[in-house]
């Protein structure tokens, strides 16, 4: 039965053998490259589960947001000073952080509710870098004294191995990927595209769009955190960086290279704009590098290049809206005719 359901869910399409083969590869990789290798995946794991997490806002829901960081930020803060004043073990500060990020989710909704396109997103803009300002306040609340100020916070590793640590990031960003893709494809992920295809047509069928928004900002919210504790915790130290303009920008990029809308967009686009200039030591030059790959998808690839991919080796069923390899003349599901 297994065996069955295996080969015609799994292996029946192209793109999720490639999946499997993947993610199998992502279990054997510590057999064979070296501890700085492994340390630049470990790190490239947890951006996965961020940039995931903003493709759960943006992509599904349409709230365009290029405040991002401020859940990432916030809970590499808030695992820091638990950790830091508390002495809590990395296993319990990451889900407490993300934890605080979900009513920083709900605080940056509620405002931006009635707001669309640029106004939501310069709005959501405004939050990180509110909050960066925070951090630096010394009168009369004294805040540097908490946060570190420009310097940041010091806090334990997770572990002094790299080869737990990439294991660990590695389960971690396949279970969140995982909960994020069936929230996507749940009544919930329905009712989100829903509202951003049109968002009134959804309120007048009687969706309560307000609730299903604070929802997603709150579970991206969620995940963000998780991202931003891990994070924290691999680099040790939590600071303004964490909160940045450019932080919220990565995720976007890396999510427009990949494909929006599809979750392993932002998986694969994570790692090749991620993973590849840092394991090549472009330091000087990658940014370079990728804003001209990213213009370059953008002008011939606008659906991201694993979406360009999936068209040219799948297609579509016109009846029933399942995939299939491309050479099949007849749906596997329906048996309709394939164009």
């Amino acid at each position: 039965m297994f065996v069955k359901a295996f080969r015609g869910e799994i292996l029946v399409l192209p793109s999720r053998t490639i999946a499997l083969l993947f993610c199998a590869f992502l279990f054997f990789i510590p057999l064979s490259v070296g501890s700085f290798t492994l340390f630049v995946l470990t790190f490239a794991n947890t951006f996965v589960i961020f940039a995931v997490s903003w493709d759960l806002l943006s992509g599904y829901t349409g709230q365009v947001d290029f405040g991002h960081a401020a859940f990432f930020g916030v809970a590499a803060y808030t695992a820091a000073l638990l950790n830091l004043h508390l002495g809590l073990s990395p296993l319990f500060t990451i889900p407490i952080g993300a934890a605080v990020a979900v009513p920083v989710g709900l605080l940056i909704g509620v405002p931006c509710l009635r707001l669309r396109g640029p106004y939501l997103a310069l709005a959501t803009l405004a939050f990180p870098i509110i909050l960066s300002g925070i951090l630096f306040i010394e009168k009369p609340f004294c805040i540097v004294c908490w946060t570190g100020g420009e310097f940041g916070l010091r806090l334990s590793p997770l572990s002094s191995s790299r080869v737990y640590n990439y294991y660990l990031s590695l389960m971690l960003m396949l279970g969140a990927s995982f909960v994020m893709w069936k929230i996507t494809d749940s009544k919930i992920g329905i009712i989100l595209h829903a509202i951003r295809e049109d968002e009134i047509a959804a309120r007048t069928c009687g969706i309560n769009t307000t609730f299903y928004k604070l929802v997603a900002f709150s579970i991206s919210g969620f995940f963000a955190g998780i991202a931003g504790g891990f994070y924290a915790h691999l680099l040790r130290v939590a600071n303004y960086n964490m909160l940045s303009v450019f932080m919220s920008f990565q995720p976007i990029i890396w999510t427009v290279f990949g494909g929006i809308t599809t979750i392993y967009g932002a998986i694969g686009g994570t790692y090749l704009l991620y993973s590849i200039p840092e394991l090549l030591h472009l330091e000087r030059v990658k940014y370079l590098i990728i804003a001209g790959v990213t213009v370059g998808i953008m002008l011939f690839m606008p659906e991201g290049i694993f979406n360009w991919i999936r068209d040219k080796i799948e297609k579509e069923c016109p009846r029933c809206k399942k995939r299939n390899i491309a050479t099949r003349v007849l749906c596997r599901v329906c048996d309709a005719e394939l164009d």
